[in-house]
């Protein structure tokens, strides 16, 4: 008995310093609540808003309005405002008033007996619709001198479903309510632009992948700007637009080196992979009016179906992270942080993840006055990684300080990243902690784009600061335009040996800063191990047909870690896993449909939606996927029924 006492007091001596080699994970720092909702109330959140009360309101897909009272206790109190609306995407808080975007109009919801109640729907700006059911409208947003912003999503087309058409004004733009109720275009190129927001009092947007749209991506809006989806300049040449771009213009730039059909649509590219790439700056460089986004977001890996873009105004309430923005994602219900810096008059920045593991897609989020944030959710007819069909929580911050890369600027020569807390010297000055690569998406017709001329970047040297929380990392042939991977999967805090809780950063580099680089003599060259390539497997055989023992090569089934990056690449992992329902089927559930190889290669570069109907959102054609790709993927999808 003595022994075993010794024992027990070893392992709770130990177990201590066994936490602390232990790398820390989101949910460490940040907590998500579900407070209690009363039954039958079902919150497929569209808008959000904190109240100047410090209540909470609420729009939903269904048309009601919710105002929340004491939201953060454990007994909220949830009070119908409004109903029978058509598909509230957006709310908005001005002078005593609620205001919201239904799908065909700007509503002022106003409770003139102060019941807690709206007794008048007045109708602030109508515009029009075709009855096309993705003519979705999201906002409206506030701007600084109190009119408003909506954005408008596009149809899609009858025979492609997921090609976007504008088929009235206003699908596809961006448009601002003026204070006396006029309707003004104000730009136009979005797609599915679910995300309007006023950050700083300036307009952002943030839109989906889809055609014209590589991935998902943020970008700044000013009056007159083009932001790459061509079905809303169908309108441009109306009197009162601001665009200056036309459709003649956009689709000549591309005539160079595109086919046309006879409605001047540019034809889908054969999958030979021999095509020259078209990209969204070419068009830029001609036409001043085109805006990039200020950050693109990796696909699969920072969301599908980016949402709410949001200022953390806190003032420390929310974390370390006051004055940056979070982006949610509908698709996989989950959080990134954006980190923005302004070069040479336009917007770039980096892209880390922050929280994921939500109950349903995040779609709109609002800080509460104690610092948390609230999430509301929903993934009806739109699918996403929670199970639940809608939801409301709220992300609290513990007051632990996480292990992050605080910032990431751009340098003339590399980049600056700034820690949370200070690195450990000998991990941080070693070359073999990072990696960086570059890459760029497609801008063209087809339903968004792998990454494309990936090149791994070499590191020349590091230098960490004094205080140990700046490293700055210099490297070779940083590509304007392009997307910069930086990964610090070897770096260490200094205090607890913790691994950064998010180790990968993407950044956007539109423009590369002038500058002072740094000298070589300031550069710390060391690398503790060479990488060195995977020798190649030998090619499998088999004893042929003709019964002589002869040996031939043979193409074995591919084996998951063979065909994981063809995955990753062509983005097919965002929407589904081995064996659990995401957006779409589970590759097992495929498997068990005994479809041949040729008949699954079929379906990627064709699907039939009607094949799987208990999925609401229908997978789009997959044209940019190697046909090699293709036959790989298809044989390891079969693989899994055995």
């Amino acid at each position: 008995m003595k022994k075993i006492a010794q024992i027990i007091i070893l392992i709770l001596a130990v177990m201590p310093m066994l936490r602390a080699q232990e790398s820390p994970k989101e949910e460490d720092f940040y907590k998500i609540v579900t407070p209690p909702i009363p039954e039958g109330i079902i919150l497929e959140v569209g808008g959000l808003i904190t109240l100047p009360n410090g209540n909470l309101a609420l729009s939903t897909r269904r048309g009601e309005v919710w105002i929340v009272e004491n939201p953060t206790s454990s007994r909220p109190y949830f009070k119908k405002f409004a109903t029978g609306m058509h598909e509230v995407l957006g709310l908005a808080y001005k002078e005593g008033a609620l205001y919201c975007a239904q799908r065909g109009e700007l509503t002022k919801l106003i409770d003139k007996d102060g019941d807690g109640q709206a007794d008048v729907y007045e109708t602030v700006y109508a515009w029009p619709l075709s009855g096309h059911y993705h003519e979705y409208s999201f906002g409206p947003k506030l701007a600084p001198d109190g009119s408003f912003f909506v954005s408008g999503n596009v149809a899609f087309g009858d025979e492609e479903w997921w090609r976007g058409e504008s088929r009235v004004p206003g699908r596809g733009w961006i448009f601002h309510i003026t204070n006396d109720g006029k309707y003004e275009p104000w730009a136009t190129g979005v797609r599915s632009p679910a995300g309007i927001s006023m950050i700083n009092g300036e307009l952002w947007y943030t839109d989906n992948q889809g055609d014209w749209q590589g991935t998902g991506g943020i970008f700044r809006v000013k009056k007159g700007d083009f932001m790459g989806h061509p079905a809303g300049l169908r309108w441009a040449e109306l009197p009162n637009s601001p665009v200056k771009l036309t459709e003649k213009q956009f689709f000549a730039e591309r005539d160079n080196r595109q086919h046309r059909d006879a409605n001047n649509r540019a034809i889908k590219p054969e999958n030979t992979g021999n095509e020259e790439p078209q990209f969204l700056y070419q068009l830029k460089e001609k036409y001043d009016m085109v805006r990039l986004p200020a950050v693109w977001l990796p696909y699969g890996v920072h969301g599908v179906s980016t949402s709410e873009l949001i200022l953390d105004d806190t003032k420390g309430g929310f974390g370390p992270f006051e004055g940056q923005v979070f982006v949610g994602d509908q698709g996989q219900s989950n959080i990134m942080r954006v980190v923005l810096e302004e070069v040479k008059g336009e917007y770039q920045g980096a892209s880390i993840g922050f929280r994921s593991g939500f109950q349903s897609g995040v779609l709109r989020m609002a800080f509460d006055k104690d610092g948390s944030m609230y999430v509301g959710e929903t993934n009806r007819g739109w699918g996403s990684a929670g199970d639940a069909n809608q939801g409301l929580q709220r992300l609290v911050w513990n007051g632990q300080m996480p292990f992050e890369m605080y910032t990431v600027k751009a340098k003339p020569d590399g980049f600056e990243i700034q820690f949370t807390m200070p690195v450990d010297r000998k991990s941080a000055e070693d070359l073999s902690s990072y990696s960086v690569s570059s890459y760029l998406y497609k801008h063209y017709p087809v339903y968004g784009s792998p990454p494309i001329n990936t090149e791994e970047l070499n590191i020349k040297g590091v230098k960490v600061s004094e205080d140990g929380k700046t490293v700055r990392l210099v490297i070779d042939n940083l590509r304007q335009y392009y997307v910069h991977k930086l990964s610090l999967n070897g770096v260490r805090a200094a205090n607890n040996y913790w691994s950064l809780v998010h180790p990968d950063a993407y950044y956007t580099l539109n423009n590369i800063p002038d500058g002072a680089k740094l000298p070589a003599s300031e550069l710390k060259t060391t690398r503790s191990t060479s990488v060195k390539a995977a020798p190649k497997a030998p090619a499998k055989e088999h004893v042929s047909p003709d019964g002589k023992g002869q040996k031939t090569a043979s193409a074995a089934t591919p084996t998951w870690e063979e065909v994981k990056p063809l995955l990753q690449k062509n983005t097919c992992l965002a929407c589904h896993t081995i064996d659990k329902k995401v957006v779409g089927p589970s590759y097992q559930d495929v498997a068990k449909r005994k479809y041949t190889n040729q008949q699954i290669v079929d379906l990627i570069y064709n699907p039939k939606p009607e094949n799987w109907p208990d999925y609401a959102t229908p997978m789009a054609p997959m044209a940019q996927v190697p046909k090699a790709d293709a036959a790989k993927i298809a044989a390891w999808i079969n693989s899994l029924a055995k």
